[in-house]
């Protein structure tokens, strides 16, 4: 048989890759041939037209929506998570044999409804509304983060070359010096400072997109930007974005002549939509989300001591508790959305996030090498990429532990995020970067008690996973008592 496949995640860095390998893999030994498309953040190399043409079934492992999904139209397709491809390959492969001779006799000669290209990101048909409303959300947070890196890494080496002071310099279109450092620290600060402002935009308007499509677009961007401006921060991006989608979905709803139809999504539902979203943002829904905002703000800058201890914990446990699934994503968002905030607590908590997704494939590559003959070969091996995936900020990079002995190893590495977490609020680390792991520790507040919170929560989970196996081992390996002699 032969498939074609296209994976994507919400943030398309490590379940959008792990899934086409175990694609990759499952077919090789099946003896099938498949070509996989990653829609990751780093872009994709489209399928040929030839792969399409060619293949019997096609495979969307995906969380958000697939691009240019009209191309596969007319082959059987398997639609699954990312989740699904990653745990159970051979058994998406066995339901796309099955579509591929089960597909009507005229379904190769079936044409898309319509020659227009496929949106790049929607829900995945059939989904229930909690799943819907959490691939809505991370849509517009996995076009958001880019703009976070971006803005936050300019800021934090604006800071690293000029000092926290640096926000004060005079604009660089009215003052700069090619020659002077303090210069171009100025202009790297206000450089991320722009990016800045198209976060809560984007995140609206990518929300809106995920609901309703591209001519959800325009009114979620509006949406957004008015949230920014009555201070509705990041709450009423979510808000603005959620809203968009669903005044432009039920404007579609409406059956027009054929005359106007097509000037429908190009210029009367981004009409009517930017301005119903426009008016509730500014005269009705604005100003309380404003006031919420501003509640968690006041709440994030009065954190400290025990709570912001107790913040990190949970937020840590969180980050470890399903390894890049749904948990972990909230965990992250979180933080994430507080960069718009900007303040210290906000800074503190990103910190503790990323901190804490770090432990989990550092303690068990540790402890893999400590006690090697506690682990599998496949473990072992795992092991060794868990190290750079560890570093990277790649929490993904503990799932082949966890698959294979659940119990054990969950628990060690919740309790060791979760020290983690607690530890880096407790020393009171920032950072702005929304990724990169130990390769921005030079961004990093306090960047040496933030490796002493680190290295403590890899201690706590090796440790902790050792003693979990090493008891497991000891009781499988204690003799059965023996069996009383029956008297005669």
């Amino acid at each position: 048989m032969k498939y074609v496949a296209v994976t994507a995640c919400p943030t398309g860095i490590a379940h959008t890759y792990m899934a086409a390998e175990a694609l990759e893999q499952a077919a090789k030994a099946a003896g099938d041939e498949i070509a996989v498309e990653t829609q990751g953040s780093a872009g994709s190399t489209p399928l040929s037209a030839a792969d399409v043409q060619g293949a019997d079934a096609v495979i969307l492992a995906a969380d958000v929506g697939v691009r240019d999904r009209e191309r596969f139209a007319g082959k059987p397709v398997v639609e699954a998570t990312v989740k699904q491809a990653i745990n159970d390959a051979p058994g998406l492969l066995e339901q796309a044999r099955h579509a591929a001779r089960a597909k009507p006799a005229d379904a190769a000669s079936a044409q898309p409804e319509s020659t227009e290209p496929a949106l790049s990101s929607k829900v995945v048909s059939g989904a229930g509304f909690g799943t819907r409303l959490r691939q809505w959300l991370m849509t517009g947070v996995s076009y958001m983060i880019p703009f976070v890196s971006a803005g936050g890494l300019l800021i934090a080496l604006s800071f690293a070359l000029g000092g926290y002071q640096i926000t004060d310099a005079p604009p660089v279109t009215e003052q700069f010096d090619p020659t002077s450092l303090i210069s171009w620290a100025a202009l790297a600060n206000q450089i991320g400072s722009e990016a800045f402002t198209f976060l809560v935009p984007v995140l609206a308007g990518f929300i809106a997109f995920a609901i309703a499509d591209r001519p959800a677009i325009a009114p979620g961007f509006v949406g957004g930007a008015i949230a920014v401006t009555v201070g509705a921060g990041f709450l009423g991006g979510l808000v603005a974005g959620l809203l968009a989608g669903a005044v432009i979905a039920g404007l579609k709803q409406i059956n027009v002549p054929r005359g106007i139809a097509g000037i429908m999504p190009v210029v009367v539902l981004p009409l009517l939509g930017s301005l119903v979203v426009g008016v509730l943002m500014f005269v009705v829904i604005g100003k309380p989300i404003a006031l919420a905002m501003s509640a968690l703000t006041d709440w994030l800058t009065g954190l400290s001591g025990a709570n912001a201890a107790l913040l990190g914990a949970l937020l840590g446990a969180m980050i470890a508790f399903d390894m890049g699934g749904p948990v972990n994503k909230v965990a992250y968002t979180f933080a994430v959305g507080g960069l718009s905030i900007g303040n210290t607590a906000s800074l503190q908590i990103m910190a503790a996030v990323m901190a804490a997704g770090m432990v989990p494939p550092l303690g068990l590559a540790l402890a893999s090498v400590v006690r090697g003959k506690l682990f599998t070969p496949a473990e072992r091996a795992s092991g060794r990429t868990a190290w750079l995936l560890g570093a990277s900020f790649i929490t993904e990079g503990a799932i082949p532990f966890a698959a294979g002995d659940p119990l054990r190893v969950i628990p060690s590495i919740v309790i060791g995020s979760a020290t983690t977490g607690a530890l880096s609020m407790t020393f009171g680390a920032t950072l702005r970067a929304p990724h990169g792991g130990i390769f921005v520790l030079p961004l990093v507040g306090n960047p040496l008690m933030y490796l002493v919170a680190i290295l403590a929560g890899v201690a706590v989970s090796t440790v902790l996973v050792l003693f979990a196996k090493q008891l497991g081992r000891n009781r499988a390996e204690q003799p059965a008592p023996e069996s009383a002699a029956v008297p005669a």
